[in-house]
């Protein structure tokens, strides 16, 4: 079920912490503070924010500073035969934080100092525990841009966003975070220091293992250092909101509007079932007659020119009413409609199962039809809200987790929405990752083939198998 995040604790141990080998082993080469073993501390630590994802009991939470202290801690475990399970702030979906029975959870949040801007050669140095939202406003100072936003972007770090290779509002435009890793520091299960990519805009030098480890949730080694690739920073963006009588209406719109060329910042669609919940949550006022709302942006030069001629696609595609906003501040309401659709959908019901569905653009009206059939099947609510521009749709099973009926048929509606996503020809997970939450998916996604050769790759970088195990296959 869903879980409140709760920020971790700063403070070491009581007086006198347990003392075992392992524990004597860290304690040679971190700081006190940087140990946790506390059981109430530790059980703060033990899952991220995915629903029906089993979690275990860590050994002891370590929170290194540098890189000296992950490769300590990498060394250590290696010695004894512990498991590390890597983490950022813990606002994932899928799971792929979670603690296994025993094992050591490596904290990267106080490893967050931004170590370089650079805007000549238009990239930023950072730690994974760099705050996404940071990060964005530091090198918006000197007058760049980091295009990845996820929706949790005030909390997520970076470290977490190259782990699952997370996307956000406006990659229809600006793609999302694996296209912005130019190079990384990577701790290996060994303790060695691997070094990967570059900071020059080009490069082809040997095979490409940075693009490797994005998407790789923390079970091919530790990310302590990323070279990011940014952007000079855009005009502020203007958006619309059009209006239609049913998502394949809403779909047909986002067909023509990628098939005539348009490049909209920001392309988002919310069913009527998520309109109705962020008005009761926000009070926003959002048009509760409409079927699906299809919210718009441009940063180009004239975006009010771009939005009228995008307007008239969405009129000819059946909307009932296009209201494009006036200034950037009505243009910033909108988009606070969109971000606010998982807590609202999760307010309605005090428990909600995020899946994270991409298919082709082509494809849109019928995975949203699909996911309409599957939710009268099961006689549950399921909001969907999508970055339509790239086929990205995040259905939200809302149920009562008290009810073991319910939750069963929660259950089986996720289980069917991904087997339509791979009957359309799409993927499991555009952004979300695997995790534990769709290992058994990954399986039938990939092929035994392809599943032998991936197991292969993490059997050269983890021989042990001690980084994040039980996560991806």
């Amino acid at each position: 079920m869903s879980r409140t995040h709760t920020p971790p604790e700063d403070t070491p141990d009581a007086a006198t912490p347990p003392a075992t080998p392992l524990l004597d082993r860290l304690r040679t080469a971190l700081p006190p503070e940087a140990i946790l073993t506390d059981p109430d501390v530790t059980a703060s630590y033990a899952h991220d924010m995915a629903s029906f994802c089993p979690s275990g009991t860590p050994a002891a939470v370590v929170l290194p500073r540098t890189v000296e202290h992950v490769q300590h801690v990498l060394r250590t475990a290696t010695e004894f035969r512990v498991p590390v399970v890597p983490q950022g702030a813990r606002t994932g979906l899928s799971g792929a934080a979670n603690a296994t029975d025993g094992c050591l959870v490596l904290s990267l949040v106080r490893m967050d100092r931004i170590l370089e801007i650079d805007p000549v050669d238009r990239i930023a140095v950072v730690e994974p525990g760099v705050v996404n939202a940071a990060l964005s406003r530091a090198v918006g100072a000197h007058g760049l841009h980091y295009p990845p936003d996820p929706s949790s972007w005030e909390t997520c770090t970076i470290g977490g966003n190259i782990g699952t290779a997370s996307g956000g509002l406006c990659c229809v435009k600006y793609g999302v975070t694996a296209e912005y890793v130019l190079g990384l520091d990577v701790v290996l299960a060994d303790g060695r220091l691997l070094r990967t990519g570059r900071r020059t805009a080009k490069g082809v030098a040997g095979y490409d293992l940075t693009r490797l480890f994005v998407g790789s949730e923390g079970s091919l080694g530790v990310v302590v250092r990323a070279v990011l690739a940014l952007r000079p920073k855009p005009p502020e963006q203007l958006a619309l909101a059009a209006e239609f009588p049913s998502s394949a209406a809403a779909s047909e719109a986002v067909c023509r509007i990628m098939e005539s060329g348009h490049v909209p910042s920001l392309l988002e669609l919310m069913d009527a079932t998520t309109v109705r919940a962020v008005n009761a949550l926000t009070r926003m006022g959002l048009p509760e007659t409409t079927r699906a709302l299809l919210l718009a942006a441009f940063d180009t030069p004239d975006p009010a020119a771009d939005l009228a001629a995008l307007g008239a696609l969405c009129e000819a595609a059946g909307a009932t009413a296009v209201v494009p906003a006036e200034d950037a501040a009505e243009s910033e309401l909108l988009l606070q409609a969109r971000r606010s659709a998982l807590p609202a959908l999760e307010a309605a019901t005090g428990t909600t199962m995020i899946d994270d569905v991409c298919v082709p653009r082509s494809r849109l009206g019928d995975m949203i039809e699909g996911v309409e059939r599957i939710a009268e099947r099961h006689r549950l609510t399921i909001g969907v809200c999508a970055h339509a521009g790239d086929g990205n749709t995040h259905p939200v099973v809302c149920f009562d987790a008290r009810d073991p009926e319910e939750t069963r048929r929660a259950r089986a509606s996720f289980e069917e929405i991904m087997a339509l996503g791979l009957e359309l020809g799409g993927t499991i997970t555009g952004e979300h990752g695997v995790g534990v939450l769709k290992k058994e998916w990954l399986a039938r996604e990939l092929g035994p083939v392809g599943l032998e050769m991936q197991r292969g790759i993490k059997q050269v970088f983890d021989p042990l198998g001690i980084l994040n195990p039980g996560k991806l296959f």
